[in-house]
């Protein structure tokens, strides 16, 4: 099959990857415009740009999506169907452009978890099972007919950095079956059943501790922002980032309100919750690389019963 590709993200790259590999044709990749970032406000490519560009493919990066000259350049290179992985919500004069239709991977079972952050709210949730669905896009997002999906246990240790890379690489696989039972004719779209929810984009206010909650809702919290943009409280009026959360089976003294550290050892850092105690194995302090307490402690004292905001 002819294709066009277009994704932004790390996330898509695999999938970019397999099919220009496969025996189908990527005929070009349409990303997001450039940016500048940092001090010496650099140009920032995408990461799917990046390989295109490896891959030696036509680029096209529009400033707006209903754009004529765009839209022409497009139509031109003919696709027999769109591939959207990580991009931007398509207008309906493109996603209905392709003979075969456009069709979105998502890295969640849909209709659970419909949104920007799918990875991240499977985690905080405290789900054990995810996956990646690939669907055909319609105008209301993420409610298409269902092709295909594929399933993933969540392991205790996942993060959604760890997850990502998981599904990053199931998605490419599925993406590739997908495409190839649609050339050949075999694939049958089904309606999408089942209880629907929301994973909204995540924002950095999000990661604020609230130690009322249990271990176990502020452990799937600290997975689910890991590595970004991560969970933080305060210590001494300063921010720090936490990292590495466990839960310990063990009580505190009743004396301890949540938020007070109970223990401090290299392996870590014990906080009170609403119940129950978690450690902490890493933490960020602002401005600092992130670090392991052990390395911390070297150079810091904090004493049991001292209260993080």
């Amino acid at each position: 099959m002819k294709i066009v590709f277009l994704g932004t993200p790390r996330f898509a790259v695999p999938s970019l990857k397999i099919l220009y590999n496969s025996s189908h044709e990527v005929r070009a990749v349409v990303t997001v415009p450039d940016c500048r970032q940092g001090r010496g406000l650099r140009v920032k490519y995408s990461p799917v740009k990046k390989t295109a560009q490896d891959l030696k493919l036509p680029i096209l990066q529009p400033e707006n999506l209903q754009d004529e000259k765009f839209l022409n350049d497009l139509a031109n290179f003919q696709a027999d169907c769109f591939m959207v992985v990580g991009f931007c919500i398509l207008p309906e004069v493109i996603f209905t452009m392709p003979p075969s239709g456009s069709i979105n991977l998502h890295a969640s079972l849909l209709p659970k978890y419909r949104g920007a952050a799918p990875i991240q709210w499977a985690l905080i949730k405290g789900e054990k099972q995810t996956g990646v669905t690939t669907f055909f896009i319609q105008k209301k997002v993420d409610t298409g007919n269902i092709l295909l999906q594929d399933s993933l246990n969540i392991e205790e240790n996942d993060t959604a950095g760890t997850l990502h890379d998981k599904l990053s690489s199931l998605g490419a696989d599925l993406v590739l079956r997908t495409v190839n039972l649609l050339e050949a004719g075999k694939i049958s779209p089904r309606l999408q059943k089942g209880e629907s929810s929301r994973a909204p984009k995540i924002n950095t206010e999000m990661g604020k501790l609230n130690w009322e909650k249990s271990a176990e809702e502020i452990i799937n919290l600290t997975r689910g922002l890991s590595p970004r943009p991560g969970v933080y409280t305060f210590w001494k009026k300063k921010r720090i980032k936490l990292f590495g959360a466990e839960k310990l089976n063990k009580s505190s003294s009743k004396e301890f309100s949540p938020g007070t550290i109970v223990d401090v050892s290299p392996p870590g850092l014990d906080v009170t919750t609403g119940k129950g105690i978690v450690r902490f194995h890493q933490l960020q302090l602002e401005g600092k690389s992130r670090m392991d307490f052990s390395e911390f402690f070297r150079g810091t004292h904090i004493s049991p019963g001292t209260k993080l905001d």
